[in-house]
C-alpha cells in the first residue's frame, strides 16, 4: 500500500492500474495485462483520479513515481556486450543532435549503426529529460512506420484523432529523442513522418539509421564506415572470439589479415568470431576464401555489402543440410517468433526444430531473445539472405502459406503475447494474395479485432475492408464491412465513409439472401445520414433517405425485433415535421426527429436488449426535445444513455458510434440545460475514456465546463495545451474549438489578465471567422456574445453595453448551446447598464431560465441588483451547479 498526496491510501491493485496508465497502456490494453475487465479498470482509474486530484489519465500518468527515470528510452536494447571503438563517431553524434534536430547515420548493412545508435541514445540521455523511444523499423512494412512508434510509446489514436497527431500531443513541446532504427526499406515512410514531428514537436529531436539518407531539409547526416583495423576490428574479433573460447590465440597477424579480409565490417567479423572456436583463425581464412570465390559473380553495389554477404554466404555454407533448410525457412518471420510458431511455419518435427535452432544460435545466424516465453529473431541483413536461400530453394511460396496459415490460426486465439506476433501477423496477410480465401479471411478479421482492441483504429478499419475482400461469402463480407463502419466512425472524421459502407453491406446481404441484414443496414444508413449531416462530404439528399427507408421496409421481416428497431429510429428521424417544401433538395428539415415516433422507437429498441440500438432510439428522443427547447428534458435522457454504456463491448467497433457520440451528447446538453457538475462530468470521462483520446476535440469540452464552475487557472491551462494539439493537427475543424477558445478569455477577463484576455480574444475571432462591420451584428456564435456581455459586467465598461445587449439576444438562435448563457448575461448588462429596455429583456430572457440552471442564477442575481431579496435565489442556485466565481461575486454584492 502506498498513500496518494493529500488523499486515501493506494491499493496494489490500484498502483499496478497506475504504473500501466503511465507506460500509456489503453483500458483494454490493462485489463489484458492484469486479467480484471475494462470496467474494473475504469473503477480504478476513477478512484486515481479522486486520489490524487488530477483532471485526466494523461495528468495522472504524469504523477507515476515508479516509473523510468528522466531520460529513459522505451525500447533501448539491452546490450549483452562490449561497446568497441567508435568513440569519435560517438562525440561526432551527440555534437550532430546538439546542432541539429534529424542526424541520420549512413552506413551499408553490417557496418554498426545500430550499436553506435544505442549507444549516442544512452550518452545522449541527460540531455532529453522526457527521455523517448528505440524503435527497430525491421519488421515494419510500408505504411506502419507511425504505428511502429506508438507501439513503443504506448501511444494509441483515439476518436477523430490520427496516430501521428496522438504521437505529436503526447511527445507536446518536451525535449524528447526518437530513434529510429533500419529505415531503408520503409524509407519515404520515415521521411514523412520526421517532418510531420519535426514541424509539431519543437522540443523533438531524431536520429535514424539508414542505408540512404532521407532527403528531409534540415537532416544533417554522420557516415558510420568500417571499424579500423588496428586496433579497433582486431579487438573486436578477439573479444568476440574469447567469449565463443575463453582460451582462445593467435597470431596477431593473422587476425590483421582476418579483419582485413573482412574489410572491417563488425556483422562479418563478429559472425568470423563465432566459428573461431572450431575452425581457428587459419582454418577460418581459408573457408573465407572458399566461400567469397563462390559468391563472386554478384556484380555491382559496394563492395562491402558483398563482403558481407559473402561472409553471411560462408558462414551458411558450413551448415549441414537441416540447418540450412530451417534456416532459410526461419527467414519468413520478419519479427521474433517461439518455438511452436518455429515448428509450424518450417514444417519440422518440434524436436528437430529444438536442436538445431540452438545450433543455429551458436553459430550467431539466429537470436536468441531470453524470456518467458524464449523467443528467437534473424538480424536484417541475415533474414535477407535466407529470403533468397528460400527463393533458390522455390520454398517461398509454401512458406508464405505455412506462415499464413499460422498467423490465421494464432491471431484468432487473440493470446496475451499476441502483440509480440503483430507484426509477423500484417506481413503474413500482405503476403497473401487477392481475392477470397478462408484463412487470408481469418487472419484480416483477427487482426482487425486486435488491432481494435489495441486501439489501432485506422489500421483495424483497414483490416476490417481488406478482410471483406478476402470473404468467401457475401455475409460475411457484409459483416466485415458492419464492422469497418464502426471503425470509420471514430478512426475518420467522415460519416460518409460510414454511410457508403452500410449501404456497401446491405448490397452484400441482399446477394446473401439475408433480408434482415439489409433492412437493418440500410436503415441505419438513413440514420447515419439524419444524425450526422455536418460529418459528410455531400449532404445526402432527403429524396435519397426516403428511398433507402422503403427499400428497408420492404426487405426486413418487422416481426424480428432488431429489424422493428432499426426501422423505426430511421422512421423517427425522417418524419420530423417540416414547416413547408425544402428550397434544396439536400437539405434536412431543422426540426428533429419526431418525438412520438422516437419514443416508440425506444420500446422497439428495449425489446431488443442491444444497447447501441436503445442508445440510438434515446438519441432521437433527446433530439426531439432539444429542438423543442426543452433542454432539461434532453439532458435527462442523455444521463439514461450513460447508464447504457457500460453494457457496450468496447472492442466491438458495432458500438463505437454509440459510445463516442453519448459522450459528446452528455456534454452538450449538460451545458446546454447549465448543469455544469454534470458537463465537468461527462467532459472528465470523455477524456479519461481510451476510444475518445487525449485530443484537443476532447479538452475543448473540458475547457468551458471548467471556466463556468470558476476553475479559471485550470482552464487556462488546459485550453493551452488545447491550443498546441489543434495547431499540431492542422487547425482542422475549428467549430469544435469557438466555446473553449471563447470561454478562455472569459477567464482570463476575470482573472484581470489583459494580455492573456487580447491574446484569447484574437483567437476567438480566428477560430470563428471574421468578425462583422463595425456596428453589425457579429456573425461569432452566442459563446462570443455571451463572453462580451460577461466581461463588460465584470469589469463595468457599460460604454457599448446598448450594442453588446443587442448582440448576445441576436446570436442566441435556438440550437445554440451558449443561447441561454448569452441571453441572461446580456439581461443583467442592461439591468447594470440602466438600459430603459432592461425589464423587456429579463422578460424576453426568462424562458431561458427554466430551461438553463446558470441562465437562471444569471436572471436571479440581476433580478437582485433590483430587488435585494432575490439575491438568496441566485446564491442558492450557484451553489447547486458549483459555480464558485459566480457564488463569490454574488455574495459580494450583498456585502
Amino acid at each position: 500500500m502506498s498513500q496518494a498526496p493529500g488523499a486515501g491510501r493506494i491499493s496494489e491493485r490500484e498502483a499496478e492500474v497506475h504504473a500501466a496508465l503511465a507506460a500509456r497502456l489503453t483500458n483494454a490494453q490493462i485489463a489484458r495485462r492484469l486479467h480484471i475487465s475494462v470496467r474494473t479498470v475504469e473503477s480504478h482509474v476513477s478512484s486515481l483520479l479522486r486520489k490524487y486530484g488530477v483532471a485526466d489519465r494523461a495528468a495522472l500518468a504524469d504523477t507515476w513515481a515508479g516509473g523510468p527515470e528522466p531520460g529513459r528510452f522505451a525500447g533501448l536494447p539491452t546490450r549483452r556486450t562490449s561497446f568497441v571503438g567508435r568513440g569519435g563517431e560517438r562525440e561526432s553524434v551527440l555534437a550532430a543532435l546538439d546542432q541539429a534536430r534529424l542526424v541520420t547515420l549512413l552506413g551499408p548493412g553490417g557496418v554498426g549503426k545500430t550499436r553506435l545508435a544505442v549507444e549516442a541514445a544512452e550518452a545522449a540521455g541527460p540531455a532529453f529529460p522526457s527521455g523517448g523511444a528505440f524503435v527497430d523499423l525491421v519488421p515494419v512494412r510500408d505504411g506502419f512506420v507511425a504505428r511502429a512508434v506508438a507501439t513503443v510509446l504506448g501511444v494509441t489514436e483515439g476518436s477523430h484523432q490520427p496516430l501521428e497527431e496522438a504521437i505529436a500531443a503526447y511527445l507536446g513541446d518536451r525535449r524528447s529523442l526518437l530513434v529510429l532504427d533500419n529505415c531503408e526499406h520503409v524509407i519515404d515512410g520515415v521521411a514523412g513522418f520526421a517532418e510531420r514531428i519535426l514541424a509539431t514537436c519543437p522540443g523533438a529531436r531524431i536520429l535514424v539509421t539508414s542505408r540512404e539518407r532521407l532527403g528531409v531539409p534540415g537532416e544533417r547526416t554522420v557516415p558510420v564506415a568500417p571499424l579500423p583495423l588496428a586496433p579497433d576490428a582486431e579487438r573486436l574479433f578477439l573479444e568476440r572470439a574469447r567469449a565463443a573460447d575463453p582460451d582462445f590465440t593467435a597470431d596477431p597477424e593473422v587476425v590483421a589479415e582476418l579483419c582485413a579480409r573482412l574489410d572491417g565490417m563488425p556483422l562479418a567479423i563478429e559472425l568470423a568470431a563465432a566459428r573461431s572456436a572450431s575452425l581457428g583463425v587459419s582454418g577460418l581464412l581459408a573457408a573465407l576464401d572458399d566461400a567469397l570465390r563462390l559468391l563472386s559473380g554478384r556484380r555491382g553495389g559496394d563492395e562491402r555489402h558483398r563482403s558481407l554477404r559473402g561472409v553471411i554466404g560462408w558462414s551458411h555454407s558450413l551448415l549441414e543440410e537441416d540447418e540450412k533448410r530451417l534456416f532459410r525457412r526461419l527467414g519468413v518471420f520478419v519479427g521474433r517468433f517461439d518455438l511452436a510458431a518455429a515448428n509450424e511455419v518450417t514444417g519440422e518435427r518440434p524436436e528437430v526444430v529444438a536442436d538445431v535452432l540452438g545450433r543455429l544460435v551458436d553459430k550467431s545466424l539466429v537470436v536468441h531473445l531470453k524470456g518467458e516465453p524464449d523467443r528467437w529473431r534473424l538480424l536484417s541483413t541475415v533474414r535477407a539472405y535466407a529470403i533468397e536461400q528460400m527463393e533458390l530453394a522455390g520454398e517461398l511460396d509454401a512458406a508464405h502459406a505455412r506462415h499464413l496459415r499460422w498467423a490465421a490460426a494464432t491471431a484468432v486465439e487473440e493470446r496475451q503475447d499476441a502483440d509480440m506476433a503483430l507484426d509477423d501477423f500484417r506481413a503474413a496477410l500482405a503476403a497473401a494474395p487477392p481475392g477470397p480465401d478462408e484463412t487470408a479471411h481469418r487472419l484480416a478479421r483477427a487482426l482487425a479485432r486486435l488491432t481494435y482492441a489495441r486501439r489501432y483504429l485506422m489500421e483495424s478499419f483497414q483490416h476490417y475492408e481488406r478482410a471483406a475482400t478476402h470473404a468467401t461469402t457475401p455475409a460475411d463480407a457484409a459483416v466485415d464491412l458492419r464492422a469497418a463502419a464502426g471503425c470509420a466512425h471514430v478512426a475518420t472524421m467522415s460519416n460518409q465513409q460510414v454511410f457508403n459502407l452500410l449501404i456497401a453491406a446491405a448490397e452484400l446481404a441482399r446477394q446473401a439472401g439475408d433480408g434482415d441484414g439489409r433492412a437493418i443496414d440500410l436503415a441505419r444508413a438513413v440514420e447515419t445520414g439524419w444524425r450526422y449531416p455536418d460529418a459528410f462530404d455531400d449532404v445526402v439528399p432527403r429524396e435519397q433517405l426516403a428511398a433507402l427507408l422503403a427499400e428497408a421496409e420492404e426487405s426486413g421481416d418487422r416481426s424480428h425485433p432488431a429489424v422493428a428497431a432499426a426501422i423505426a429510429i430511421a422512421t423517427a428521424w425522417t418524419a420530423a415535421p417540416t414547416d413547408g417544401p425544402s428550397e434544396r433538395p439536400d437539405t434536412r428539415p431543422d426540426a428533429g426527429p419526431d418525438a412520438r415516433l422516437a419514443e416508440v422507437a425506444v420500446e422497439l429498441a428495449r425489446a431488443t436488449g442491444d444497447p447501441a440500438a436503445i442508445s440510438a432510439a434515446l438519441c432521437a428522443v433527446g433530439t426531439a426535445a432539444l429542438h423543442a427547447g426543452r433542454l432539461r428534458e434532453a439532458h435527462r435522457v442523455t444521463q439514461q444513455r450513460l447508464a447504457v454504456l457500460p453494457q457496450m463491448d468496447r472492442d466491438d467497433p458495432y458500438y463505437a458510434p454509440e459510445i463516442c457520440n453519448t459522450f459528446g451528447r452528455a456534454y452538450l446538453y449538460a451545458i446546454m440545460a447549465g448543469d455544469l457538475p454534470e458537463a465537468r462530468s461527462a467532459a472528465l470521462a470523455g477524456l479519461n475514456d481510451d476510444l475518445l483520446s487525449h485530443s484537443y476535440v476532447t479538452v475543448s469540452r473540458l475547457v468551458p465546463s471548467l471556466v463556468l464552475t470558476g476553475r479559471l487557472e485550470e482552464a487556462i491551462e488546459n485550453a493551452v495545451r488545447m491550443w498546441a494539439e489543434w495547431e499540431r493537427a492542422g487547425r482542422l475543424s475549428p467549430r469544435w474549438m469557438a466555446p473553449a477558445v471563447a470561454t478562455t478569455a472569459l477567464a482570463c477577463g476575470l482573472l484581470g489578465d489583459s494580455a492573456a484576455l487580447a491574446l484569447w480574444q484574437a483567437r476567438t475571432a480566428q477560430v470563428a471567422g471574421s468578425a462583422g462591420a463595425s456596428g453589425a451584428i457579429d456573425p461569432r456564435p452566442a459563446v462570443a456574445a455571451f463572453v462580451d456581455a460577461r466581461l463588460a459586467i465584470h469589469t463595468s465598461s457599460l460604454t457599448e453595453a446598448p450594442i453588446l445587449v443587442e448582440r448576445a439576444f441576436a446570436a442566441a438562435v435556438p440550437g445554440d448551446p451558449f443561447a441561454g448563457y448569452a441571453q441572461a448575461a446580456a439581461a443583467e448588462l442592461a439591468v447594470v447598464a440602466g438600459l430603459p429596455d432592461a425589464a423587456d429583456r429579463l422578460a424576453a430572457a426568462a424562458h431561458a431560465g427554466t430551461e438553463n440552471e446558470w441562465a437562471a442564477a444569471c436572471l436571479a442575481r440581476a433580478e437582485g441588483r433590483l430587488h435585494a431579496e432575490a439575491f438568496a435565489r441566485s446564491i442558492q442556485g450557484w451553489e447547486r451547479i458549483d459555480a464558485r466565481f459566480e457564488h463569490a461575486h454574488t455574495v459580494s454584492l450583498i456585502e
